[in-house]
């Protein structure tokens, strides 16, 4: 695998290590439409799609923000979606109430997966703890919270954390910030913070280049269209995947750049047997290509020969299948005389050879080098 060896980590009941298939994170975020039925529908979704995991937010419009029309507190340069709407106001119809928490965190649990949150101020991160969350995600517009961070890492638990328009600087003064309370376990997610992103703007090459300078595993928050980034990501080395997931046909704050059930299962698919093409570096043939050495080429008597008579391209020939010496001692045998007699269709060896072996520098078993 690209980059440091890292140690595996624990979760009960999945391991995010280099032999595991990427942790697969299906984002709720808003697109519950302020329907407690529809949440626990998509944790259904989710989980029928193969999601290991399923993540809430944590907050309310009154601890993100205030209730301000003002020019700062509208949202611009976004498009037509959010264009011109208050914070306060997006967060209000986004958010989570937190008495929906327990019931999906149950639901996720009966169904195999893991629940867990992205906290945004540091009573979230008290809440949650009472509900034994097993995981904390830091959204990319919390990676600059140093106070958020420390209460945080102070839990002990895994730090997944965005880095969406964050600079390198500020990146290592949040991975120094969990550290520094002891935390050894995070990871760090590639995210690109535009909604929906552009695919020539995902920039997935930092996915080994931060492996490498942080020590840590690195996956993908994905906010482009398709399956096209988390395949590419799993195949430069993500161990998570972090997708928005909506139902069919459903229309909402965060829908338009979320996966339906039927793609994100397409893209669970997709990652699950990238991640399978990777397997480790082969310098010999695979158990499953043996047999089909037989069939390269070698050469073999295409026409009868009699005791005596030397080998020439009239009668010898480099030719499938592969049980004849191998082609790289044709020139080498023109011009030499046959021992015996030889049918046309023999798979020509040493043996039919009238010279010395080291003449040829052959050894007995080089046969099909």
């Amino acid at each position: 695998m690209n980059g440091k060896n890292i140690s595996p980590i624990e979760l009960s009941n999945y391991t995010i290590s280099d032999e595991n298939a990427p942790f697969v994170v299906a984002e709720l975020s808003g697109n519950h439409n302020n329907s407690l039925d529809l949440a626990l529908r998509l944790v259904e979704e989710a989980a029928d799609a193969g999601a290991d995991a399923f993540k809430l937010q944590t907050y309310t419009a009154d601890t993100m923000t205030i209730d301000c029309h003002e020019p700062d507190f509208l949202v611009t340069g976004t498009g037509e979606k959010w264009e011109q709407r208050s914070l306060y106001d997006l967060y209000s119809e986004a958010s989570t109430p937190w008495e929906w928490h327990k019931p999906l965190y149950d639901r996720c649990k009966e169904l195999g997966m893991i629940p867990f949150s992205t906290p945004f101020d540091e009573s979230a991160v008290d809440f949650l703890e009472s509900l034994d969350n097993e995981i904390y995600k830091i959204a990319s517009f919390e990676l600059t919270d140093i106070p958020l961070i420390k209460k945080v890492a102070a839990t002990q638990k895994l730090i997944i954390m965005s880095t969406g328009m964050a600079t390198e600087q500020e990146i290592d003064k949040a991975v120094q910030t969990i550290k520094k309370a002891g935390n050894s376990e995070f990871i760090l997610l590639k995210c690109t913070s535009a909604y929906p992103a552009k695919l020539e703007d995902a920039n997935l090459s930092t996915i080994p280049y931060f492996r490498e300078k942080f020590g840590c595993y690195v996956g993908l928050s994905d906010h482009t269209v398709g399956a096209t980034s988390p395949t590419v990501a799993t195949a430069l080395g993500a161990r998570v995947i972090e997708k928005h997931l909506c139902l069919d046909g459903q229309e909402g704050v965060d829908s338009h750049f979320s996966m339906r059930p039927s793609e994100f299962k397409q893209m669970v698919n997709a990652v699950k047997q990238s991640f399978e093409t990777l397997g480790t570096i082969q310098t010999a043939p695979s158990k499953s290509e043996i047999s089909s050495r037989n069939y390269r080429r070698s050469i073999y008597v295409t026409k009868d020969i009699k005791a005596g008579e030397p080998f020439t391209s009239e009668n010898i020939r480099v030719i499938r299948p592969g049980f004849g010496l191998a082609p790289q001692h044709y020139q080498t045998i023109l011009g030499e005389r046959s021992k015996a007699d030889i049918k046309r269709g023999t798979a020509l060896s040493l043996s039919h050879v009238d010279a010395v072996k080291s003449q040829f520098n052959l050894a007995s078993g080089a046969t099909l080098s």
